[in-house]
């Protein structure tokens, strides 16, 4: 049997249906949590298999990357954001959010190779939302993003479209990550239980509205997400990687 850490934000909310009602026939526990508790239990061996944070894909003894599908965006995604109340070049420091290894790493790889300012990365705590002022912004991911606008913090930097507009390329958040070698059956067929739910985004949705108001959960699903793991989001994660070792 193979235990499955799979991340518990709605962007995988697909992932979970086909789960849910596609079920693997052969066995297999199931863990739900935040990305870098998913990437720690991956790379302690608590667990199998991970929708983990592609940026740890290098602190893996080994690794495998099994499935054709994971948490990606071909532009804008809406939920991995730089909010600041000044403009990015007026901005000194930046606060990292602490739930995810690749959004971090991203803003990090974005400011040294593209945006090029003189910024001092902070790492973050539990309520670092509320410290958001100043020259000081910070990138929240996920579930919190959900209803933050500009009132809030005026502006927003959308870390997936500012890697699409000076790479040309997609972006790979997660991914499906093993750290032995799985049999290819069971493969195929998580495969198609992840094409099930991808598949049935409408259906996945009228079973799991998200509850922030005025939030249209079918097109952030259907059309932030991109899910397919294709050509040019393996070459951007290739890229990605690259430029993180750099």
């Amino acid at each position: 049997m193979y235990t499955l850490s799979v991340v518990n934000y709605y962007n995988t909310t697909p992932f979970v249906y086909g789960l849910k009602h596609h079920p693997l026939t052969t066995a297999a526990h199931i863990e739900y949590d935040i990305p870098s508790t998913c990437a720690q239990k991956l790379k302690d061996r608590r667990v199998d298999i991970g929708l983990v944070p592609v940026a740890i894909i290098p602190e893996l003894d080994s690794y495998h990357i099994i499935t054709d599908y994971c948490i990606g965006a071909n532009g804008k995604v809406d939920s991995v954001k730089l909010f600041a109340h000044k403009p990015l070049e007026e901005l000194t420091h930046i606060m990292l959010d602490y739930q995810s290894k690749s959004s971090i790493m991203l803003v990090r790889v974005l400011n040294r190779h593209f945006w090029k300012k003189n910024i001092t990365f902070i790492p973050a705590e539990a309520g670092f939302e509320q410290k958001i002022g100043g020259t000081t912004g910070a990138v929240i991911i996920g579930d919190r993003t959900f209803g933050l606008t500009t009132k809030d913090h005026p502006y927003h930097y959308d870390l997936a479209d500012e890697w699409k507009t000076h790479t040309g390329l997609p972006f790979v958040f997660a991914a499906w990550v093993s750290n032995k070698p799985i049999d290819e059956a069971f493969i195929a067929e998580f495969n198609e239980t992840l094409k099930y739910g991808v598949d049935h985004i409408k259906e996945a949705v009228e079973e799991k509205k998200h509850p922030t108001p005025g939030f249209d959960s079918y097109d952030y699903l259907k059309n932030k997400i991109s899910y397919e793991l294709d050509a040019d989001k393996r070459k951007a994660l290739d890229l990605f990687l690259k430029l993180m070792k750099e």
